[in-house]
């Protein structure tokens, strides 16, 4: 069956082209915005995204690839994206990568089990003055981050948070 975005994508979709000179200029925020919808770039995605942009699928492809913000391959319900970049490597974003593997039982890069949460390991997310810290990116699309993360009572404090807004997200592994 052929993608398409539900009215509510649609209308956002026609809203950005809008705002850019030409089609091509709208792939990334696109792409973001076919990420929220279907959970995930897939290359399906991608030659969707290509199609209502009148623009090659390479073009898409090649700019979907370069970019670690587009998840080409399915992602729990909340994604876990731990920067380990200078200042948060200095201020223990090891240590919060190590922990949060054990309090999930996944190694970065993987999904637990029940397909609630994706841990990561990323560059710089620009909150140097506040590691150690991760962003989250839920199935909605929505993204939060979490600073300051320097006590184990305040990791437990926000991985409770994260299971308490479980039951009212959609499994991006069902989205397609």
């Amino acid at each position: 069956m052929a993608l398409q975005f539900s009215e509510k994508a649609e209308q956002e979709f026609q809203e950005l082209l809008t705002r850019y000179p030409t089609k091509q200029a709208a792939m990334l925020p696109a792409l973001l915005l076919a990420q929220a919808e279907f959970g995930w770039v897939s290359v399906e995605v991608m030659d969707f995204i290509a199609g209502r942009l009148d623009l090659p699928p390479a073009k898409v492809l090649t700019t979907a690839t370069f970019y670690s913000m587009y998840n080409k391959q399915p992602v729990g319900k909340c994604h876990i994206q731990v920067c380990t970049t200078l200042s948060c490597a200095f201020r223990g974003g090891y240590e919060l990568l190590e922990k949060l593997e054990a309090k999930l039982g996944v190694r970065r890069g993987e999904t637990t089990t029940d397909g609630n949460f994706t841990l990561s390991e990323v560059e710089c997310l620009a909150s140097c003055g506040t590691a150690p810290m991760f962003q989250v990116t839920d199935s909605k699309g929505e993204m939060e981050y979490f600073e300051s993360l320097t006590t184990d009572a305040k990791l437990d404090a926000v991985l409770e948070k994260l299971n308490a807004k479980l039951k009212e997200l959609p499994d991006p592994r069902e989205m397609h």
